[in-house]
């Protein structure tokens, strides 16, 4: 994978994994990813309707001998190590939006979590947030 990509699409493409993970992208979890891309500072000057087309590229890219491996040490690379507990906190809100939790998506996020080196009270700490966020009354 020698193409690189911008730093608001291998945040895009941490969503897309964890939410395809289960081989199903709930309207909940499209809506979040839409929402955060809208919304975020990260996102500053990225064009919502690049959203889509960035996702088809990550669907491309998966789908590689080596999709997910490649597509994991890819985002990694044009990350800055700043944006790891970002992009590890876009995946669980991703994950959380719909209230269910695959074991896919269980997966993904200790795949990130490993390449991204995230320390246990970092990680506890985005996910209470996310679950905190993500309650119905």
């Amino acid at each position: 994978m020698s193409e690189t990509i911008s730093i608001q699409e291998a945040l895009i493409y941490v969503m897309v994994l964890t939410s395809a993970s289960d081989g199903q992208m709930t309207d909940s979890e499209l809506a979040a990813i839409g929402d955060m891309a809208k919304t975020l500072p990260v996102f500053d000057g990225f064009d919502p309707a690049d959203v889509l087309p960035a996702a088809q590229r990550c669907g491309e890219r998966v789908q590689g001998e080596n999709g997910l491996s490649d597509l994991l040490a890819l985002i990694a690379d044009v990350l800055p190590v700043r944006l790891y507990d970002t992009a590890y906190a876009l995946a669980v809100d991703v994950a959380a939006a719909d209230m269910d939790v695959s074991r896919e998506e269980l997966r993904v996020l200790q795949l990130l979590r490993d390449r991204f080196d995230l320390d246990k009270l970092t990680v506890a700490a985005i996910e209470r947030g996310a679950l905190a966020r993500h309650k119905r009354a």
